[in-house]
């Protein structure tokens, strides 16, 4: 039986942005100097849009929050195969405000930067492993971007 078409582009449109956020992280790391805390806000905001298109294929309501330990573990009672990337998520959750206004901390260290890059990834590869093959991105948005 077919997918439903409706459930395909709602969780599509969530790993096209978040594929967007990886992207953009990508880039950050390209300026010179990097920009770590654009950086790890965008792997904060793809980590958390890759949660949302999880708990959107398995028809999960989800409030509008940031929190990735919240929407992690709705997408553990899902799959609780997930611990080990929710976990190493969760940290990021910080990044949505932290480093985005002045005087409130220090930019993060390249260490913690790449890090959180690593740990996006790594949520990428876990929730899209665990989605059907048609809600891949169209070509040239792809989530592997």
């Amino acid at each position: 039986m077919p997918h439903d078409p409706a459930r395909i582009a709602e969780v599509r449109a969530w790993l096209v942005r978040a594929a967007e956020d990886l992207r953009a992280a990508d880039h950050e790391l390209t300026a010179s100097p990097p920009i770590l805390g654009d950086l790890v806000f965008h792997c904060q905001q793809a980590t958390e849009k890759l949660f949302k298109a999880f708990l959107v294929w398995h028809d999960v309501v989800f409030r509008k929050t940031h929190n990735l330990e919240e929407l992690g573990e709705q997408c553990l009672a899902i799959d609780p195969t997930l611990r080990e990337v929710v976990d190493r998520a969760v940290p990021l959750t910080e990044y949505a405000w932290r480093f985005r206004y002045p005087g409130e901390s220090d930019a993060p260290t390249d260490e913690e930067a790449r890090d959180a890059l690593a740990a996006a990834r790594a949520v990428r590869g876990a929730i899209t492993a665990r989605l059907p093959s048609e809600t891949e991105p169209p070509s040239g948005r792809s989530i592997e971007s």
